[in-house]
């Protein structure tokens, strides 16, 4: 008999190794593209999240102008005149030496730069600008994205 059988050595050969790399490159190369779907996914969440905060703390500062909590001036419209205000605060025309408060922190647009302040992270559009080309202006009616990309369900991310 053989030696090599006699002692009964184990172990696989070098083309069973050679099938099992390549099986793990396959799978490793169908993991890729899923993972990065779902980093594209999260970021989308976010940017949703952070809109509906920005544009909620939009409408409340609005409607808080219009039953008189704050001080607009005449001709002005009882929007906010920058995002910083909406976390700043303002004085409530009401109740000397209290502040309005509509947002604890600026969101910030996950697909914008991340050296950029947050508030600058932002499309603003004025009240008197139209909403096919949104400009910003004396005041914030809405705000959008900045980003060139494209929403997985094939929006822009700036029409969002």
């Amino acid at each position: 008999m053989n030696a090599r059988r006699k002692r009964g050595c184990k172990g696989y050969t070098l083309v069973e190794l050679i099938v099992v790399m390549g099986m793990l490159g396959i799978l490793a190369a169908m993991v890729v593209p899923l993972a990065e779907m779902n980093v594209q996914r999260d970021r989308e969440r976010e940017l949703k999240l952070s809109l509906q905060q920005i544009r909620q703390a939009i409408d409340e500062y609005h409607q808080a102008a219009l039953v008189g909590q704050i001080a607009v001036p005449a001709g002005a419209s009882a929007y906010p005149p920058s995002l910083q205000v909406l976390v700043d605060g303002i004085p409530d025309a009401r109740v000397p030496g209290k502040v309005l408060y509509f947002l604890r922190k600026m969101p910030r647009d996950p697909f914008a730069d991340s050296a950029a302040p947050a508030e600058a992270t932002w499309q603003l559009r004025s009240y008197v600008s139209p909403s096919g080309r949104p400009q910003p202006g004396v005041d914030v009616y809405d705000v959008a994205s900045r980003s060139d990309g494209m929403g997985m369900n094939g929006v822009p991310l700036r029409d969002w």
